[in-house]
């Protein structure tokens, strides 16, 4: 089975390139594309992806995406998250250890995994720490590096 984020590209590209009226008909879409998917797993991923239906004019509605900039103002509030919450970040060869201030590790788990980075397989929030799992074949440098694409003024 392909890994989310690939699953989640091909998602956002079927839905700009075909009219699609219903989830029956995009498990089929991704089956054909190789994804073998539930129901239940493509509604959470349509929720993820902020996706929602419009009506298309006529008699029936399809899936749309968010807007650019609606996805950029969506990641400046998940970088905002972060940036309030975090206070370090070490890592070792397969796990990043995110110390947060005390009650923010879950608003900062939950920035960091809106926020897609591929490097990170999952993440698990306790009080005032998150452990990061990497995926294999990623590195903490790897995922330092990915991080500050999104938040360039992490070290600052």
């Amino acid at each position: 089975m392909k890994e989310r984020n690939t699953r989640l590209k091909a998602i956002r590209k079927l839905i700009k390139n075909i009219r699609i009226e219903s989830q029956e008909e995009l498990l089929n879409l991704l089956n054909k594309e190789g994804y073998e998917v539930t129901q239940a797993t493509l509604s959470r991923d349509l929720k993820l992806l902020k996706v929602g239906k419009v009506s298309d004019g006529h008699a029936g509605y399809v899936y749309t995406l968010p807007g650019d900039d609606e996805n950029r103002e969506n990641e400046s509030l998940f970088v905002q998250d972060f940036m309030r919450g975090y206070v370090s970040i070490e890592w070792n060869s397969s796990t990043v250890v995110i110390k947060t201030f005390g009650g923010q590790a879950n608003s900062v788990a939950n920035a960091l995994d809106n926020l897609n980075l591929e490097e990170i397989l999952g993440t698990v929030a306790g009080d005032n720490c998150i452990f990061a799992s990497l995926r294999h074949g990623s590195s903490g440098e790897d995922f330092m590096k990915s991080l500050k694409k999104h938040i360039p003024h992490l070290d600052d």
